[in-house]
């Protein structure tokens, strides 16, 4: 009988599983697919605290940080592609500049390094860039990392601490005892007797959520990325529009998008980025692949010359405040959520598994957990 059931091999729950092994728990993760195979296969593998403004998100992504850095220190060498490139964001007008110039000194009296960067200084960082943008601040704290292998380099860390992943198992429901306390998680094809349950299933946290008894409101939001042939390194830093920043904190259903170009350890530049709730609809939209290239040319005209390679889309797990959803859920005893992390779950998820392990073990937290409960939502409350 594991102490925990984690729902979900994606990074997410592939954090949780390990940081939860580490303290000393038997833990069982299920996955009805492979192992990060949803929405961690179509990110970026952002790691950042650029596009955050101060409060309990950016806490947890400066908290997040260092757990990225210690994690490849202990699986080194270079177990994930783990880049500290840092980022640089640019206004596209004066505007922008100096609501650029704001939110930045807002976030530097948090503790994220920033550097102005005057017009005349953007192509001593980014040479390719257009020549007309009025200004940019440089994050040299935003890294990347390859999502895909640091899901499974994680759970190859849990294994080697006695985890078990089950793969090709979907979970339906939470079995509970008199108490109303969790007792088992059962599945298509049987049962797991746990006395714990994470739900980190990411875009998919709602349906397992209401599975479990325990629904939270979590949608998808649909984005695209363009992929352009292996190129020399063209883009030295994860480049982003100042309005990238708007998008992400935005609730609007419809499409949204902004500038986003960065270079890989391989050499294809990845650009993006888009936003839209449509569902789980995948279709592929030429539209907005168009919007996308044309923006990117805006920043770097070189690449209108540049053949693309492939496009990929996937669905973030979008929250109504943005904010993930993190901790124990009051209505059934036992359950807990890892999920609702949007565009940011790569960048945020050893610290969200090690506030889970913290949560299983009754530990204290590194940080406070209070803003991530599933308690602050009125459906939650209400029971």
């Amino acid at each position: 009988m594991p102490d925990v059931v984690v729902v979900g091999a994606g990074i997410v729950g592939a954090a949780c599983a390990y940081y939860a092994a580490r303290e000393g728990l038997s833990v069982t993760v299920l996955e009805r697919g492979t192992v990060a195979g949803g929405t961690t296969s179509r990110g970026e593998g952002n790691i950042l605290v650029s596009d955050k403004e101060p409060g309990p998100e950016l806490n947890l992504a400066l908290a997040s940080r260092t757990r990225w850095r210690e994690l490849a220190a202990e699986f080194g060498p270079d177990p994930f592609e783990l880049e500290e490139k840092g980022g640089l964001v640019v206004a596209t007008s004066g505007p922008g500049a100096a609501a650029l110039t704001r939110f930045a000194e807002g976030q530097r009296a948090t503790g994220v390094e920033t550097v102005a960067v005057s017009a005349d200084q953007l192509h001593d960082h980014e040479p390719n860039l257009a020549p007309d943008l009025p200004a940019g601040v440089l994050y040299p704290q935003d890294m990347q990392v390859q999502p895909v292998v640091a899901a499974v380099s994680l759970l190859a860390a849990a294994r080697s601490l006695g985890a078990t992943v089950v793969r090709g198992e979907e979970v339906v429901a939470a079995e509970r005892g008199r108490d109303g306390r969790v007792t088992a998680v059962r599945t298509r094809t049987g049962s797991y007797p746990t006395s714990a349950v994470v739900n980190a299933a990411g875009t998919w946290g709602a349906q397992v959520g209401e599975r479990l008894g325990a629904p939270i409101p979590i949608l998808p939001r649909r984005g695209f990325i363009l992929v352009t042939e292996p190129l020399p390194r063209v883009v030295r830093h994860k480049v982003y529009s100042a309005d990238y920043v708007e998008n992400v904190a935005s609730d609007v259903a419809g499409l949204e998008t902004s500038t986003v170009v960065e270079g890989t350890q391989g050499g294809t530049v990845l650009i993006g980025a888009s936003r839209e709730r449509v569902g789980f609809d995948d279709t592929i939209s030429v539209e907005v692949l168009r919007r996308l290239a044309a923006l990117a040319v805006r920043l770097f005209p070189f690449l209108a010359d540049v053949k693309l390679m492939r496009t990929y889309h996937g669905f973030r797990p979008y929250c109504p405040d943005h904010l993930p959803v993190i901790g124990p859920d009051p209505r059934v005893p036992g359950v807990f959520h890892a999920c609702g992390h949007e565009g940011a779950g790569i960048g945020l998820a050893p610290a969200t598994g090690r506030l889970i392990s913290q949560m299983l073990t009754n530990g204290q937290p590194d940080i406070d957990p209070s803003a991530f409960a599933p308690s602050r939502f009125a459906q939650v409350t209400a029971g």
